[in-house]
This record gives structure tokens, sequence and C-alpha cells, in this order.
């Protein structure tokens, strides 16, 4: 599917000539299911169909009803850990993102590209310098709202668009606490170094060609005292969010403590319209097709560069619809997906692991050491905690077992193989978060009752495999992809749908979706296998 490369300039005219070229537009987040945009690669297409082919043909062969399907023998334990020696990898510098997707805004006067070479030998260009002014110039609208893992997200509207920026504090000056914000409890979000935070650029730009990901538009330094329309919305968030949790802290510091020295770095992300905590949730066909949306694009992420979000929680989903919901009188096939309207984009990569190369044994992958801050595994402030100390507990015992706040007080604790490492390769942590996904919705729902319970009986035999509170000797899903797979051979999803917009990453996913192909027999032995474990390694971490 071909790029937009055109400019939209959001903003009314200004006399600040950067005001009115201050965004750059890209593509939104591509949809599923246009096969017919496909025509030149037909030829790709054959070959995906019939490997496809294949595996329906593999199922059918065994005889399996899609009421009633077996686990797959990836259902036994999770694949294995990657061998590697070495801990964590400091982010390596980012490199410019490539002309075909993104076009560098327009500043005047032009401004000279200026690059450090580094001891690696990379070019690293120096970001732009804008002020709170020219982020927000008079006429715009500039909503907050979210708080990602360490970083506040914005909305800019005007009457030419819309843009999203991730606001990001870096180590600069900042006015102390006010005797009032002392007494409320204010904790402020400790600003970051630039190491920080290449890493989750970098991983940026990794999904930038992976459906179901936020489009990466820009990123410049943001320098100075804030605007007015900040510190009114920064105090509209934290009001609203204080009338539906009173006992919640507020963790970044209100825009009048901004100085002239105070830096954030910004990161323009295209709009991907209403985070899940905010959406309504009132038909099963929302359910099915947010679910399954994440699933997938997760899947292929995984396939693709080895991801694993780590921090997929409702406020760092989106969901926006794209077209209209289809009645159930129209449905034309039995399939589960595709039917409410909905898009969903993943945001968010802060805490994030991934590895593009990873088939070079040279190359080391991208991670976030979440052993530097253990408190976000001894926190109980809201549901996820739980999430976080289910991984940790993953990486120390490799079974579905949570281990209470108490047990993670030990950085770098050793586990079964070996002192914790969050650079390696674990998809059992995508299966933790989209079960945290289902209960989120099962719990949240708002339509008819008897759809959600519709849903749920359709889904029970599945859950059975996601529950992570699930027995010792249930068996259970290691990885995304293997999600994606049972919903493959449920007849939940069809062949068709996994045929999407950008070839070579659907062929990542299907190449998964298809390998390994299984007989009955090994199907029957896996609902005996235990709940998902890791391998021993053969290395020893130092």
């Amino acid at each position: 599917m071909s790029k937009q490369t055109s400019i939209r300039k959001y903003g009314k005219q200004s006399k600040k000539p950067k005001a009115d070229r201050l965004f750059v537009d890209l593509p939104q987040t591509p949809m599923r299911n246009q096969p017919q945009k496909m025509t030149e690669e037909q030829g790709d297409d054959v070959t995906d169909k019939k490997m496809l082919e294949e595996l329906v043909g593999g199922i059918s062969a065994m005889g399996i009803k899609d009421q009633n399907i077996a686990p797959p023998d990836s259902l036994r334990r999770s694949p294995r850990r990657k061998e590697q020696n070495t801990l964590l990898k400091p982010p390596a510098p980012l490199t410019p993102v490539p002309a075909k997707l993104r076009k560098v805004p327009v500043i005047s006067p032009p401004k000279p590209e200026i690059q450090e070479i580094h001891d690696d030998g990379e070019a690293k260009k120096e970001l732009q310098v804008l002020s709170w002014s020219d982020i927000c110039p008079p006429g715009d609208k500039i909503v907050k709202i979210a708080e990602a893992s360490y970083a506040e997200v914005y909305r800019v509207t005007n009457e030419r668009g819309t843009s999203i920026i991730k606001v990001i504090r870096m180590e600069s000056p900042i006015k102390a606490q006010t005797k009032t914000q002392q007494k409320v409890g204010l904790v402020d979000e400790e600003p970051h170094s630039e190491s920080d935070l290449m890493g989750e650029l970098k991983i940026s730009e990794w999904l930038a060609d992976i459906p179901g990901f936020v489009v990466y538009k820009e990123r410049y330094i943001v320098q100075g005292k804030a605007c007015k329309e900040l510190l009114e919305t920064h105090q509209s968030f934290h009001k609203k969010l204080k009338r539906q949790d009173p006992d919640r802290l507020q963790f970044y510091p209100s825009p009048s403590r901004y100085l002239d020295g105070t830096k954030f770095l910004v990161v323009e992300l295209g709009d991907a319209g209403t985070a899940l905590e905010d959406f309504s949730l009132e038909t099963a066909d929302q359910l099915w097709d947010i679910f399954f949306h994440v699933a997938i694009a997760l899947a292929r992420a995984e396939a693709h560069i080895e991801f694993e979000h780590r921090d997929l929680h409702e406020g760092n989903l989106c969901i926006r619809r794209v077209a209209e919901s289809v009645p159930a009188a129209e449905k034309d096939r039995s399939s589960r997906f595709g039917f409410s309207g909905l898009d969903v984009t993943i945001l968010d990569y802060g805490l994030s692991r991934a590895h593009a190369d990873y088939q070079n044994e040279d190359s080391l992958p991208i991670a976030y050491d979440l052993e530097r801050d253990l408190s976000i595994f001894t926190s109980e402030h809201a549901p996820q905690c739980e999430v976080y100390r289910r991984m940790r507990s993953f990486m120390l015992r490799g079974d579905r077992v949570c281990l209470p706040p108490k047990s993670h007080k030990i950085p770098y604790e050793s586990g079964i193989e070996g002192p914790i490492c969050w650079a390696q390769h674990e998809p059992y942590t995508n299966v933790l978060w989209l079960a945290y996904i289902y209960q989120w919705m099962v719990k949240h729902f708002k339509g008819p009752k008897k759809e959600v319970n519709a849903f749920k009986r359709a889904t029970k035999e599945f859950w059975t495999y996601l529950d992570p509170d699930a027995p010792d000797n249930v068996p259970g899903f290691g990885s995304a992809s293997d999600i994606v797979r049972f919903a493959l051979e449920s007849g939940w999803i069809e062949e068709e749908q996994l045929m999407g917009v950008r070839d070579e990453v659907e062929k990542s996913i299907l190449s998964v979706l298809t390998a390994n192909e299984i007989d009955e027999e090994t199907f029957a032995e896996a609902y005996l296998r235990r709940s998902p474990r890791r391998r021993q390694r053969n290395v020893t971490l130092v």
C-alpha cells in the first residue's frame, strides 16, 4: 500500500511561520481485510493461500470441530527462551527515519541539519527545539488525554486536523513543589535521560510498518515555560481523575512549574481514536473485534521483531470507528471477527522489548530494564499492577503462580534460569496482557447482558487456555501467535482476513501460523500437558 506524501498543514494561519507548518501528515493506521488493494501482489497471494489451504486441510483431516477444538501443540509450553550470555544492551542511537515513512516539517527560515557522529559510526540528527506556543498557537485546542509509563499524552486539534503528542520530561530544571503540592502528596515523575528514551523511539520505528500500531510522525524538543492552554488542560485532567478515584496520586508536575530551561522530548503520533478505558462497549461484535485486533497485531509483531509490549492496559489501546457495523441479518459468513466496524491501535512502548535482527546471533534486543525500579511490581494502586507481578513471577518461576508484592523486592533476583534479564524474549507476557484485556472488557461491558454471556459461552474453552489462574495441569497459550492460530482453527477468523494490505508483514504471521503442523495424537496429548514453562538455559549469566 503506497504511503501519502503530501503535507497537511495543521493550525490556523499565524504570523509565526512555524505554527502553520508544525505537524506532518502520514497515513492513518491501515484497515485490515482489503484484498482488492493487493492486485499487484497476486503472485505472492497464491503462495500464501496455498499455505493456508494446507493448514486448513490438515485441520479438517484431523476431524476437529469448530465448537470442540483441541488445543494446539504450542499450548504445551511457551517457546524456548533464546540463549544469551549478556544482560541488557543500552538502546542504540536512532538513525533518521527513511523519507518514505515521513516528511520533515519545513521550518522557516530553514535550519541546517546538524549531525553528531557516535563511536559506532552512526549519525544522529539534532532535534529541532520549539516552544509551547509553537505546539499550541492561538486558536488551536490542546487536551490532556492520558498518562503513559513515563509520559503525558495530549491531543492537539484545529480546523485542519488532529495530532497526538507524547511529552516526556528530560533532565532539566523545574520549580520546587509548593507547600500545597507537598500537602496533597504530589509525586513527581522522574526526568529521563536521552538514552532512556531512544529505545522506545527505535521500537516505534520498527513497528511503523506493522498494522495495528500507532503511526509515528515526528519528534522534537520543546523547551520553556508552559502556555495557558497547557496549564488549563492539565488541571482539568486531574480534577476529572480525582472525581473518579479520590485516592489517586498525581505523578506529573504542574506546567506552572516549568522554567525557561525545562525541556521535553515530544513524539508526534497519528490520532488513533478513543482510549479503551473511555470507550463504551455495547455489542458482542465489539468484544470479538477489539480482542482479536490486538491479538493479531501482537502476533504480527512477535513474528516480525520478537515484540513484547509488557504494559498493555486499557489506557494503551485506542479504538476508532472506520466503518458501519454489520447488522446480524446481513452477516454473510460464520466467523466472529470483523463485524463491528472498529479499528484498534496499540500505543506506548516505554516498557517494551523488541529485536528487529533476531536471526543475527551478534545482534542484541532493545528492552527496558524493569529491574531498575521494582515499585512497579510492589504497587497495588491499579488492577494492571497484578499483571506486572505475573510477568516477573513467570521470569522467576516459569509457571502461572503469581508471587505477592513482598516477593518482588530483590533486583536481578535469580530464578530457575539465573538472574532476571528483561532482554530475553518471553512472548507469554503478551498472553498475560491479552488475558487482562479479555477480563477488563467483560467486566466493563455496558450492552445487553445476554450478549456478553453469549461471548463468554462461545469462548469458554478458549478462556481455560488463556486464564492465568488455570490449574497447573491445564495447557496454556505461549504467545499471541498461538492465540491467533486457535482462533483461525476455530473458525472465528477467516483465512482471507489475515491477508491484509501489507504483504511482507502478512507473510511473517502466516509462516508462524502454518509452521510445525501437528497430528491428531499430538493434539490429544496436549490436554495432559502442564502450564507454560520455561526451559533451562545452557549458559550462566554473570
